[in-house]
């Protein structure tokens, strides 16, 4: 059951990941609406769904190993501490815990994002590539008829894993964790941000007399906590999209500085935030079901354990 919520939840919320990204690697998108037009127009709905099947196939891993190594961490430090697994955590013990499962999600998930970032941009970055070589065209024979565009040519990435090949063999292994430096400041803290918010909104919204909130109330501290943790992590989310995508035509970024360097001062500040409201929008209804399966999950577990 948590497999196909996990898998139904990335399909449905896949467009939308699809327009943030290309929101926050293309300077020419001005807004939401914008970017999904152009879509449609050049890709039509397949567009929206360019390196689906990569995601799909991981969400469940990569679940299971975030939530898992919280609830592992979060067992160790209070087994050190207290003096027992089940005592009652402090607010740093909940931080230091997210924090940790952040960071070790990010040496699964990098690959993923390389090739699903380099799939849903790799539209626009053809397009760029043909208008750039046809304006130098242009340029070096101003004299001479414009050239003929010709046939556009195929995709440079046939699938995802097409893609994580391609991209190991002219890369490296550092061409599959490009970005991996702005992913572990974003994972790092908005998990951080995600487990710590979440459990001071359940003790807030948990009624007198009872240990712990009800449905509704774990539906609005998930909701809300996923919200805060992507409102944290869009500015570093903005970088790590970039850098990734950087990768198709001549290199723009030197690393994770230089990119924040050069984004800030071409584009100003809000550049930070694209993708903010997307982002924010799609966590919400996502984390509600996510917290709610979380926590169904564990009362199974202790009744199965008692």
């Amino acid at each position: 059951m948590r497999k196909q919520k996990g898998v139904c939840g990335v399909a449905v919320g896949y467009p939308l990941d699809t327009v943030k990204v290309r929101i926050q690697t293309e300077p020419k998108y001005t807004g939401i609406w914008q970017c999904v037009q152009d879509t449609y127009r050049q890709e039509r709905v397949r567009g929206f769904y360019r390196g689906l099947s990569l995601p799909v196939c991981t969400v469940s891993l990569v679940s299971s190993l975030s939530f898992g190594t919280y609830r592992c961490c979060l067992a160790h430090i209070c087994q050190f501490r207290y003096g027992s697994a089940d005592a009652k955590p402090a607010k740093t013990d909940i931080t230091l815990s997210g924090f940790t499962s952040g960071l070790v999600r990010v040496f699964l998930t990098s690959p993923t994002e390389v090739a699903k970032v380099r799939l849903q941009t790799q539209a626009q970055a053809q397009a760029q590539t043909r208008r750039r070589a046809l304006t130098s065209a242009v340029a070096a024979q101003p004299l001479c008829p414009a050239p003929s565009a010709g046939p556009a040519p195929g995709p440079r990435y046939r699938g995802p894993l097409h893609c994580l090949a391609t991209v190991a063999r002219e890369e490296g292994l550092r061409g599959l964790y490009k970005g991996s430096s702005a992913l572990l400041f974003r994972d790092g803290h908005s998990f951080a941000t995600y487990f710590l918010s979440y459990s001071i909104l359940c003790e807030w919204l948990t009624p007198a007399g009872h240990s712990q909130p009800d449905v509704l109330g774990v539906l609005v501290a998930g909701g809300c906590a996923g919200t805060l943790a992507w409102a944290v992590a869009t500015p570093m989310d903005v970088i790590k999209s970039r850098l990734q995508a950087d990768g198709q035509g001549p290199r723009r970024y030197r690393g994770l500085l230089h990119c924040l360097a050069t984004s800030v001062r071409e584009e100003g500040p809000r550049v930070l935030f694209k993708g903010l409201t997307l982002n924010c929008s799609r966590a919400f209804p996502v984390n509600m079901v996510v917290f709610v399966t979380y926590e169904a999950a564990l009362r199974l577990t202790r009744g199965l354990l008692q």
